[in-house]
């Protein structure tokens, strides 16, 4: 299992999501056009769908919410699927950017996991754009470890990560996870695996990187 040293108050956890959102909401305002157009980590998106779907609470109300999911026949995945790539289309970088800043200390959570999956929503999906974009932002360790000590079986089947047989150890941190061959890499990048990513090449170490390295487009 994971190891971490540290446990982090309710209110400790929302300075974090604060700090973060205004991090990256600092990150995107400083995106070129092309760099807004990449591909980011997650599957069919672009930075600009990414950054749609991150503030995507901040500006549906539950109303709206659910009328999205109805017309989406239910599927949570094909609603914010649909609304990232409408959202995108519709608004501008810079709003985009505003959005995520603006609301720096907005209480929305995901429907599950609470405060918690909260700043992993905005930690890994940060990472899902940084990281495609070759940008050298660390996430500040306060804010991983957060996330780390939470890190579980139920987490990994949740996300789809395929784990099985690897133990993820990261390099910047005291912090494992799981058995069998290791698997190094930074703590961040290891957050990545646990949430269902695959990287670029280069970020990871071990005999069984190659099954974690993302297809080149």
């Amino acid at each position: 299992m994971g190891n971490t040293t540290h446990r982090k108050t309710a209110a400790d956890t929302r300075a974090a999501i604060a700090a973060e959102r205004r991090e990256l909401a600092a990150v995107l305002d400083g995106l070129s056009a092309e760099q807004w157009d990449a591909p980011s980590l997650c599957g069919g998106w672009r930075v600009r769908e990414v950054a749609a779907h991150m503030t995507m609470g901040f500006r549906y109300s539950l109303p709206t919410m659910a009328r999205e999911l109805i017309r989406a026949r239910g599927s949570l995945h094909r609603m914010t699927d649909r609304c990232a790539h409408k959202d995108a289309a519709a608004l501008s970088t810079r709003e985009l950017a505003a959005f995520l800043g603006d609301n720096a200390h907005h209480p929305w959570k995901p429907p599950v996991g609470g405060i918690r999956a909260a700043l992993g929503h905005d930690v890994v999906h940060g990472l899902d754009v940084t990281v495609a974009l070759g940008l050298d932002r660390r996430v500040p360790e306060d804010r991983l470890r957060i996330l780390l000590e939470s890190v579980d079986a139920r987490t990994v089947r949740f996300f789809g990560a395929d784990l099985h047989g690897i133990e993820l150890r990261a390099t910047d941190l005291d912090w494992s996870f799981g058995t069998g061959t290791p698997l190094s890499g930074s703590a961040q990048d290891l957050l990545l695996l646990a949430y269902g990513r695959r990287l670029p090449p280069g970020h990871l170490h071990g005999e069984p990187r190659d099954r974690f390295v993302a297809v080149q487009a």
